[in-house]
């Protein structure tokens, strides 16, 4: 089965392990997500399959086409799948073992002792460098005047005569996609769509999660 799959970060909670100890968890729901297509090398050059997440649902059904855009309803209904919210591709070495409308689950973990959590992590804002770099700052002392938090000279002399791209400035904090690799999978719960971690997972709660097995075991029991 794919390695592969969406689910929401609902958020955190303590288990405890056979010795006792207080092990800090993540929960994450995926309800199973959808095969929406499949690709082959001979049409597109490549094998894998796409997946879809969180049926989109209204209180009025004949709305639900007005939440989706056109190129994207084609595709749902070329499918013969209700619209989902969000779509990804996994790819596979053989789609033999798929067919479009199949679902794929959190059971598919159930023997995966570590995964990679991706998730855009929260937002921020506009932060200084202080913040967002942990520089020092100037001395808060006497006659120092109201500079104290900034990031000081970055220029150059004669030569080059400028400032390097890439440097440490002022800029928006967090939003960025993140990965956090090798975290231990504690429990898994196919009955409630349930997988739980070991450690924190990026982004906010109700947050939109990829999980894969991890392509690193660095952690060790």
């Amino acid at each position: 089965m794919a390695r592969k799959l969406m689910g929401k970060k609902r958020g955190m909670m303590q288990l405890f392990d056979d010795n006792g100890n207080v092990v800090v968890c993540t929960v994450i729901e995926a309800e199973p997500n959808v095969v929406t297509q499949i690709k082959t090398a001979k049409n597109d050059g490549y094998d894998a399959v796409q997946l879809g997440f969180e049926e989109i649902k209204t209180k009025d059904p004949r709305t639900v086409e007005k939440r989706v855009k056109k190129p994207q309803l084609g595709h749902f209904k070329k499918a013969g799948i209700a619209p989902r919210r969000y779509l990804t591709e996994c790819r596979v070495d053989s789609v033999e073992e798929y067919e479009v409308g199949q679902e794929l689950g959190v059971d598919q973990f159930a023997e995966v002792k570590y995964v990679d959590a991706t998730a855009r992590s929260i937002g921020k804002g506009f932060q200084g460098v202080m913040k967002l770099h942990n520089f020092s700052g100037f001395p808060a002392s006497h006659g120092t005047g109201p500079v104290h938090r900034h990031a000081g000279s970055t220029g150059m002399r004669s030569t080059p005569g400028r400032c390097f791209k890439g440097g440490k400035r002022a800029s928006q904090m967090g939003n960025r996609q993140v990965t956090t690799q090798s975290l231990e999978v504690v429990m898994v719960q196919p009955e409630d769509n349930l997988i739980i971690v070991k450690g924190s997972v990026p982004g906010p709660k109700n947050g939109l999660v990829y999980l894969t097995e991890a392509t690193k075991k660095t952690i060790k029991k």
